[in-house]
């Protein structure tokens, strides 16, 4: 299941770079949940074939992402943004002058900085 959340994701940020056979065959397997049986029917092909568009499909992506690394970089700017939020809302709670907001905005400072590079 995992693994289709990812070639979802990746889908997402390369799908269109894929030909259009390919992007119909891994969105109705995997958004769909239609087997590769279904979806060579669907195209009047072999369930080969739709089983070949499917992997090289994938594999295009998971190169894609290899050699270009926006989902990478997708989930670490969101990973940092909720980092960000959640000691935001720690300043917000617990603000006081005993130099722990200070502290806490320089951890910020740091994470906006690693996105940044």
């Amino acid at each position: 299941m995992e693994k289709y959340i990812e070639i979802n994701l990746l889908k997402d940020f390369y799908g269109k770079l894929l030909p259009r056979r390919q992007q119909q065959v891994i969105e109705l397997y995997i958004e769909e949940n239609l087997s590769l049986s279904e979806i060579a029917d669907e195209f009047g092909i072999s369930r080969q074939a739709a089983h070949d568009a499917f992997k090289t499909g994938t594999e295009t992506l998971y190169k894609l992402e290899k050699e270009l690394g926006l989902v990478g970089k997708f989930k670490k700017r969101d990973r940092a943004v909720r980092d960000i939020d959640e000691r935001i809302g720690r300043l917000m709670t617990e603000y006081v002058t005993d130099g722990r907001a200070n502290e806490e905005l320089k951890k910020i400072k740091h994470i906006i900085d690693d996105i940044n590079d």
